[in-house]
This record gives C-alpha cells, sequence and structure tokens, in this order.
C-alpha cells in the first residue's frame, strides 16, 4: 500500500493521493526540520524570527502563478501567508518542460545553435556562444580574431537589450508605466541592427563553432554608433524618472534583501550577486572571446536589495556600451569563421564550380562534422549571471550529453530567503528584481 503524506492543494481540504514523488513539489502542511528552515530563509543567516505559535486559522497557503502576468513566464510560488505577511515561499517549475538538453542529443553540433538559442530567450547570443566555446574547446579550433570581436560585439549589445527588458518590466512590476515603454522602445534599435545581421530579431543561430554565420552588414558602424549616441542620454531619463522618486524607493529600497554569504551558499550569480557585495564577472575572472582586451569596469553594490540590483544593471548597460564602442574602433580584418575545413563549408563561390565542394557543404549541413571523445565545462557572463555549459562527446557527429548551468535556476532558489517575513505586496518586485527568464529554468 502506498504511503501519502499530508498535501495541501489547491480547492480541497482534503489531503491530496501520489502514486508516486515524481514532480511532486507543493509545499507540505508539516516540512522535515531541515526543509523547513530552508523555506524560511535561514539556512544559511537565520535571519527568520522565531515567534510565538501562531494558530493554524491564522495561516492560508496560496498560489501565485504559474498563469500570473507578473511571474516573468510560468514560474508558480506557493505562499503561507500569516495575515500581509509571507512566512513561507516555495518556488515550483516544471510548467515550460521544453526538453532542450535532451533535444541536444539528437541535433548535430552544427545544429546545436538553434536549439540552445531558445533557452533564455532575453538573451540568444550568449546561449549560442556559450555552445560553440564548448564545442571549439574539444575540437581545439582557433577562432579567428575578428569573429571574436564580432562575437562581443553582439553578445553586449544583447546584454544591453536584456538589461532594457528587466527595467521596463520591473518598472511596470511596481507601477511606474512609463519606464515599461522608454525600456521596450530602446530596445528596438539594438533588435533592429540585430535583424539586419542576422535576419532575426530573436533566436539567431548567429554564433555558430568555428565563428559566426556571416559577416557584418554594409554600414554597421553607423548602426553602432546610433546606438552609442541614443541610449546613454536615455539612461539619464530613466534616472531622472526613477532614482529619487519616493514611491520607487519606498517599494525596492530594503526590499528582497539577500546576502553575500546566502548568494553564494545557493550558487546565485549575476547582478543579484555584485548587488550583494560580491565583485564576481566571469569577463573578468575567466575572459572568454579575447573580452580582456577591453575596458571595463564591475559595478558593485551592497544592500542586496531589489534598488541594488535596478542600480547595477543600470551601470552595466553603461559598461557595456563602453566595451561596444571600444569593439567598433578596433574592429579586426579577416575571416569571420575558422579556414578549418572540417568545420566550416566552403566558400559560397566554390560551390558554383566545384563538384567536391557541394559534396563538402552538404554532407556538412546534412551530417554535421565528428568531435572527438571527451568531456568539458564551460561558461560566460550571461545578463543574469553564470551561463554554462557541460558537454560530453563519444567521438560521433552528436554529442552524448548537453547540460546547460542555467543562472535563472540558481537564482530562483533565493526566492525562499527574500521573501520571509515580508509583505505580500513585495513579492512582484522581488520576482522582478531577479529577471529570471523562464525558458533558461525548464530545459
Amino acid at each position: 500500500m502506498t504511503d501519502t503524506k499530508d498535501v495541501w492543494v489547491t480547492g480541497t481540504e482534503l489531503p491530496s493521493v501520489h502514486p508516486t514523488d515524481e514532480g511532486r513539489q507543493e509545499m507540505e502542511i508539516e516540512e522535515a526540520d531541515y526543509r523547513l528552515r530552508e523555506q524560511l530563509g535561514a539556512v544559511v543567516v537565520d535571519d527568520y524570527l522565531e515567534e510565538e505559535e501562531v494558530p493554524p486559522d491564522e495561516r492560508m497557503i496560496v498560489n501565485m502563478g504559474p498563469q500570473h502576468p507578473s511571474t516573468h513566464g510560468v514560474l508558480r510560488l506557493q505562499i503561507e501567508l500569516e495575515g500581509e505577511i509571507i512566512r513561507r515561499c516555495k518556488p515550483i517549475i516544471g510548467y515550460l518542460h521544453t526538453g532542450m538538453e535532451k533535444t541536444a542529443e539528437t541535433l548535430t553540433y552544427l545544429q546545436g545553435p538553434t536549439n540552445v538559442t531558445r533557452m533564455d530567450y532575453l538573451s540568444p547570443f550568449h546561449n549560442e556562444l556559450v555552445f560553440s566555446l564548448a564545442v571549439e574547446k574539444l575540437l581545439e579550433v582557433e577562432v579567428p580574431p575578428r569573429a571574436q570581436a564580432i562575437r562581443v560585439l553582439m553578445t553586449e549589445l544583447n546584454r544591453i537589450s536584456s538589461h532594457l527588458v528587466a527595467l521596463a518590466t520591473n518598472g511596470m512590476d511596481i507601477g511606474a508605466l512609463s519606464m515599461m515603454l522608454y525600456g521596450f522602445r530602446e530596445r528596438e534599435l539594438i533588435l533592429d541592427f540585430f535583424e539586419k545581421t542576422t535576419g532575426l530579431r530573436m533566436n539567431h543561430n548567429y554564433i555558430r563553432p568555428g565563428g559566426v554565420a556571416a559577416d557584418l552588414p554594409p554600414g554597421w558602424r553607423q548602426d553602432v554608433r546610433r546606438i552609442l549616441d541614443t541610449i546613454p542620454a536615455r539612461l539619464e531619463e530613466y534616472d531622472d524618472l526613477l532614482e529619487n522618486n519616493p514611491i520607487w524607493l519606498e517599494r525596492t529600497k530594503g526590499v528582497g534583501v539577500i546576502t553575500a554569504e546566502e548568494c553564494l551558499a545557493y550558487g546565485i550569480t549575476g547582478p543579484t550577486l555584485r548587488s550583494a557585495g560580491v565583485e564576481w564577472d566571469l569577463r573578468k575572472a575567466f575572459p572568454y572571446s579575447g573580452i580582456e582586451q577591453y575596458e571595463f569596469d564591475v559595478p558593485v553594490r551592497h544592500n542586496g536589495d531589489v534598488y541594488d540590483r535596478y542600480r547595477i544593471r543600470v551601470e552595466e548597460i553603461r559598461q557595456s556600451l563602453r566595451i561596444v564602442e571600444q569593439v567598433a574602433e578596433t574592429m579586426p580584418k579577416g575571416d569571420y569563421r575558422t579556414d578549418d575545413r572540417k568545420v566550416s563549408p566552403p566558400p559560397r563561390a566554390r560551390i558554383d564550380e566545384s563538384m567536391e565542394a557541394l559534396i563538402h557543404h552538404f554532407k556538412l549541413y546534412t551530417e554535421g562534422f565528428r568531435v572527438p571523445e571527451g568531456e568539458t565545462y564551460v561558461a560566460v557572463e550571461s545578463p543574469r549571471g553564470e551561463l554554462g555549459c557541460y558537454l560530453v562527446s563519444d567521438g560521433s557527429g552528436k554529442p552524448y550529453r548537453c547540460h546547460i548551468r542555467a543562472p535563472s535556476f540558481y537564482n530562483l532558489q533565493g526566492l525562499p530567503i527574500m521573501m520571509a517575513d515580508s509583505l505580500v505586496a513585495d513579492t512582484i518586485a522581488t520576482i522582478a528584481a531577479l529577471d529570471p527568464v523562464m525558458g533558461d529554468v525548464d530545459r
């Protein structure tokens, strides 16, 4: 006979019966001591204030999401409330179930970027980059300097566009509706350039093993210059709107606080970690794609609240603009992909002249290329934190195993800590400040 536990389920007061524990994430009425401490945000630093016993009828468990418009996709939170105070919070994931990591095992290495680019759909270039770097590490392929510079240019512009969405949605969630309009307005400048370069506004399949799919288009410098001339002035407008706005400050300062120790214990990275005082950025710690040759600073603040995470993203936009300007000024000449014909297709002109080139092109795009046996892990700094790719090759033309270390997945672990003993009215601001992308979580 199957053992059952009392589990609270929406719409019923009876205990639910589960034949198995598979996929079971609901908050239990009586949790084990460690799980309870975890949900109270007291595992790392005991900041949960013990109070005298509250009668059970004064507490209730409610669901927020997965259909709620402010949960950034399909995130479900089970929240235990005592009046207006949150006593426990449990993030529940799995509603998107994309299965992209398993799908990667059925695709060739050349097809891989078309799959991973859809995970974190707000920063697709970073997904493509980390996968391509992992494949190149197994192949021991050198990427030309121009291809590396183009990768830095596109990923830093992508960081700006992603942070603009974060600022826009954060503002909208808290009530600053103008910020929503402004953020998406500036993002259009960058997406127009992406579309001109790759043919698509999102999910580009542009960064590929060996380089990039195509060279920068004619007039790209003028397009980049327009971005560099427009966005800094608009950032000043954002500050005029929000920085000293009493309502904004009241809704963000001291809200959703997390310490540096808690961030490190739970693997939380990116702006959330840097807002807690830890100066950690993979672009500085473990440089990739030649980004070490460009000058930029790593913004750090120390309060670890919603306001500091907002300020970190504003400053990171400015630093990414610095990098983009340096890349545009020093863009090297040369090829945009490796000349290793095992990885790169023959030049388009050769296909009309040589049957061998046509056959090579056909086999490369239908069967792909083989990668030597081995395993590797590569990480890049995405707008949300450390984005890693663990890749295992068995010597065939498809990955034996692909696992993505997604920053949004780890960052969501901080919600129970941030929300313990906070007002339910601050829930949305706390979620928005984490800037989670659920495609990055339910892989």
